[in-house]
């Protein structure tokens, strides 16, 4: 695998692993700005768009239902709308697009936060394991009904995971996208984080030719609610040890805000980056041809839900 230097890219960026959300957008002014967070009712998610907001972005933040994501972005000091957005519901999904078409929002970023993590059991959506439906499909249909709201120079962060080198050997298990044959919460949630930067390639290569760019990154392990699936032990780990070993959600948001926001992220358009800056990716989240498979079979997946 190529070294960042080899692939052109510079790793350095001012920021590191201790840098959060707001340290990123320091000086930056994000006014006439709009960018679209889903997830944005906890954790990373309320944290990007609080973020965002103070420097001045009008932030569209999406939830579950609308309640809870009104009630978030009220919360926010500035500009901000709330949207029922449930990743798992197809309706749901179809009704935020229009509701944002119709408005007439010219989106400068959208950036896909929210996702599950480690379902114990195996639960579906549309017949599909529900973490890589949520995940991928949900977002891979969201993302792709907006491209034409998106602006000329638009981004688009979509959330992995280094937890993405956990998938299968093969790294989309495309012929049991059902999980039923041998689910496992870890592998099939790294399915899913693959197939987060997987779409965020292919729809780089999509961009060549525009101003416009997308992006996958690694948060780095955070204390928020994602691991709430994984039980008591998680729950003793994030109380006792997160001090230690957990970034707070500043610090978690830091490098979603880096390449939503700031100017130098262009320059690694199309990569994996943790800690704002380039980071190493499995072999798999390199392989183009499974990137494009991936694109072809999610079209499929997104025509052919009710």
């Amino acid at each position: 695998m190529a070294s960042p230097t080899e692939l052109g890219h510079t790793t350095e960026t001012g920021f590191g692993r201790r840098t959060t959300a707001d340290d990123v957008t320091a000086g930056l002014s994000l006014r006439g700005k709009t960018i679209l967070v889903t997830g944005s009712t906890t954790g990373l998610g309320l944290e990007t768009c609080r973020a965002l907001a103070l420097r001045g972005a009008h932030v569209l933040g999406t939830g579950r239902t609308q309640d809870a994501a009104k009630h978030a972005m009220d919360s926010l000091r500035g500009e901000a709308n709330g949207y029922a957005c449930d990743l798992a519901d197809a309706d749901s999904i179809r009704a935020c697009i229009s509701q944002i078409r119709a408005a007439g929002f010219r989106l400068d970023a959208i950036i896909g936060n929210a996702g599950i993590m480690a379902l114990p059991t195996l639960q579906q959506a549309y017949g599909y394991e529900l973490q890589f439906f949520t995940n991928h499909v949900g977002h891979f249909m969201l993302v792709t009904g907006l491209l034409d709201q998106l602006t000329d120079d638009g981004r688009v962060v979509m959330l992995s995971s280094s937890a993405h080198a956990m998938a299968p050997r093969e790294g989309i298990q495309f012929e049991e996208l059902s999980g039923e044959r041998a689910y496992s919460p870890w592998r099939h949630y790294g399915q899913s984080k693959l197939a987060n930067l997987l779409f965020a390639k292919e729809l780089q290569r999509r961009f060549t030719g525009t101003a416009r760019t997308a992006y996958a990154v690694h948060p780095g392990a955070t204390r928020t609610q994602l691991a709430r699936h994984l039980g008591r032990l998680a729950a003793w780990f994030t109380q006792v040890a997160g001090s230690l070993f957990l970034r707070n959600v500043g610090q978690g948001a830091a490098t979603t805000v880096f390449a939503a926001a700031h100017p130098q992220a262009t320059a690694l358009a199309g990569q994996y980056l943790a800690d704002c800056r380039l980071a190493r990716a499995s072999k798999r989240a390199n392989d183009e041809a499974l990137a494009r498979r991936l694109w072809t079979v999610s079209e499929h997946i997104v025509q052919r839900l009710p």
